[in-house]
This record gives C-alpha cells, sequence and structure tokens, in this order.
C-alpha cells in the first residue's frame, strides 16, 4: 500500500503527531510505502525575517529510523518562492510538484492523508481516497483575512469530500462533525520512553526549575504570564521553555528580559529527561477558540513523568482528574508554581508511565489503521 502525507510539519528530530503515528504504521506494515510531504520552505521570508533563508531539499529517503525499511518512507521538501499574494498560483504549483513526485516513484493510487490543509488540491485533483486530519483548527487562529479565508475554503473542500475525517480533540470532534461522521484519535506519548532512568540535561539551569516543554508560539504562549511567572521565581528558581521556537524578536526578547530561559527545540529523545527533572511541569497557555481545539501532547508526557503540573484552563488539563495536575488562571497561576517550587520534594527522575499506558502512542496506531482499512475497503468496493 502506498500514503501520500500532506504534513504541517516537517520529519526532523522534533517528533509530532504524524512522525510517531507513521512510524508506528511502517513498523507493522512491511509492504507500506510513505511520502512524507513536508511545509516548503520560504527563503524570501527568511530573508526579510533575518532568517536564514534555504531551498527546499526535495525528495530524499529519510534518516535512519528504527524498524522501518530505508526505502519505505520518502520525504519531500518543496520551495515556496513567492507569497502568495504575489504568486496566485503557488498553491497549484506544489500540488503539481507532488504529483509529479508520486508519479516518480511509481505511486498510481495511493491513499491520501491530509494534515496540511492545502492538501484540498489534491483532493479536488485525484481520486484517491482521502483522509482529513485535523490536530488544529486554523480557521480560528488569528491570522490576516486572506489566510482565514483561504483556509476556510479548504477545509470546506475536505469535509465534504475526504472519505474518512480524523480528529484529535473532543472539541474538534463537536465542531468538524457537526455535519458528518469523524474518528477521534487523540494525540498520545512514547511511555516506554518514560521507564528509562535519565541524567539531568547539562543545559537545564542550576537550582529549582518550572519546565514548559512544547513549541513556542503567540498562539499559544500567554507571554505576559511567562514573564510574570520568571520574575517571580527570581533569585529561588527558573521558568524553562523547551521546544521549537516560533516567537517574532519581540516576543523572544520580551521573555529573555523578564528572566525566562530559552533552550530552544531538543530531541525527542532528550525531551523525557527534562520533563522528568523538572520540579514542577507549567502550562502557561492562553485559553482561545483556538486552543480550545487542541489535545496537548504535554498533556500525557507530563502524565507519564509523574510530576506536578500547574496548568490554565486550557483543554486537556482542565478536564483531566489528576491530583497532580493544578489548574489556575492568570490571577493564580504565578503563586501557584511559585508555591510548588518552594515545598515540593524536588524531581526524583523516576517517572510514573503506568499514569498515561492507556495513551500509548501504539494504541493510536491501532485506530489508525482501523480508519485506513476503512479507506482501502471503501476503494475496493468502488
Amino acid at each position: 500500500m502506498d500514503l501520500v502525507i500532506t504534513s504541517l510539519e516537517a520529519w526532523d528530530g522534533v517528533w509530532r503527531r504524524n512522525q510517531h503515528l507513521v512510524a508506528g504504521l511502517l513498523r507493522r506494515d512491511a509492504d507500506l510505502r510513505v511520502l512524507f510531504v513536508e511545509p516548503a520552505t520560504d527563503p524570501l521570508h527568511a530573508a526579510l525575517g533575518a532568517g536564514q533563508p534555504r531551498l527546499g531539499r526535495g525528495l530524499r529517503q529519510s534518516p535512519p529510523v528504527d524498524g522501518i525499511r530505508p526505502e519505505a518512507l520518502w520525504l519531500l521538501e518543496p520551495t515556496k518562492w513567492l507569497p502568495r499574494r504575489v504568486d496566485r498560483r503557488v498553491d497549484e504549483r506544489w500540488a503539481r510538484l507532488v504529483l509529479r513526485t508520486t508519479r516518480s516513484m511509481g505511486m498510481t493510487e495511493p491513499l491520501l492523508w491530509v494534515n496540511d490543509p492545502t492538501g484540498s488540491l489534491l483532493v479536488e485533483a485525484t481520486p484517491w481516497p482521502s483522509l482529513y486530519d485535523v490536530t488544529d483548527d486554523w480557521t480560528l487562529a488569528e491570522r490576516a483575512a486572506a489566510e482565514t479565508d483561504r483556509v476556510v475554503a479548504q477545509e470546506h473542500v475536505l469535509l465534504a469530500r475526504c472519505e474518512e475525517v480524523v480528529v484529535c480533540s473532543p472539541a474538534l470532534a463537536a465542531s468538524k462533525g457537526a455535519d458528518r461522521e469523524v474518528t477521534l484519535v487523540p494525540n498520545g506519548v512514547d511511555t516506554a520512553a518514560y521507564r528509562v532512568v535519565r541524567d539531568r540535561p547539562t543545559d537545564l539551569p542550576a537550582g529549582r526549575c518550572a519546565v514548559y516543554v512544547g513549541t513556542l508560539h503567540g498562539d499559544r504562549l500567554d507571554l505576559d504570564l511567562c514573564a510574570a511567572t520568571a520574575r517571580a521565581l527570581a533569585g529561588s528558581g527558573h521558568l524553562v521553555l523547551v521546544g521549537p521556537d516560533a516567537l517574532v524578536p519581540e516576543q523572544r526578547g520580551r521573555l529573555e528580559a523578564a528572566g525566562v530561559v530559552l533552550l530552544g527545540a531538543r530531541p525527542s529523545t532528550d525531551v523525557p529527561a527534562y520533563v522528568l527533572h523538572a520540579d514542577v511541569l507549567v502550562v502557561p497557555h492562553v485559553v482561545t477558540p483556538f486552543t480550545d481545539s487542541l489535545d496537548p501532547i504535554k498533556l500525557y508526557e507530563y502524565q507519564a513523568s509523574g510530576r506536578p503540573v500547574v496548568s490554565t484552563p486550557v483543554a486537556g488539563f482542565r478536564d483531566v482528574d489528576d491530583p497532580l495536575v493544578t489548574v489556575a488562571g492568570q490571577e493564580t497561576f504565578t503563586a501557584a508554581v511559585v508555591g510548588l517550587l518552594s515545598t515540593g520534594e524536588g524531581p526524583t527522575a523516576a517517572a510514573d508511565p503506568e499514569r498515561a499506558a492507556g495513551a500509548d502512542w501504539s494504541r493510536r496506531v491501532d485506530q489508525l489503521v482501523d480508519v485506513l482499512g476503512r479507506l482501502r475497503d471503501r476503494d475496493r468496493r468502488a
């Protein structure tokens, strides 16, 4: 079986939902072959934003992954040459590149898994049986009107024409399932990674640490709350943010000026060490319709660690029945973190992964196998 995935995330050292699920599928099915379409590079945008411009790497085999045949997983990283406001056909060029690549690989009748809504162009252009996997409701994110209109139009096509729709959260199940059937496949955790005793990371600041693990993004992080918490901890501990940095320079500067320690992205294999050696784990997220659509992977990672958690009342954390999770609003969040940091017994580096055993990625792969099986059966009947 061949599978084409249009992903919102690159295949890199920071494993998220797509990588865990794809790796699980490939380990189970020796005949499966996957083309994983990564987000396009944007060299012009990078240059204007003082980033490091580079071209997309095109088609290539994936780096080695345990238990996966090298020829089973291929990555495609396109290049976006111009912004959409200049090149009105940028998405069409992207779709043609994907189609040319599938033909060059001999993928004549693949299944299509759409995570990046731009994949709606492939749904319209091909007869491929298709699955829409909704992991974030980008129709609710604060974006320019043209961008929001584009995403809304693409999602309209996907919800109307995809044979299967998968969502990761109850909120998405309610919103996307209002007019059609959807399947809830939540996020998960690699519980085996939390059964290993790990040394304290050398870049974790000395002393007591409140640690956040996840992508640093203005759509999610409450920057004012992070800054206030870091200032309140000054002299007694540190607020440490670990994860890919998607902040703009002004946002990053505000956090650093308040004393927040930004460690940047770390390979997923190293993340359990940061989680296990936190004195307190934190979720200083804004509460918005967009964040309410999420199913935070960190919920399951934090639970597997057995460490105390303080979270704003965001989806996932506000709903869980867990004595180690303290849900606090903006007014009480900082005090809750300071209180736990000053009275806690400190990390033991001994996890309790059984607390999250029901959310192991292997169970999520089981669910996705069923969905893909239905998709394949529909194709055969057609």
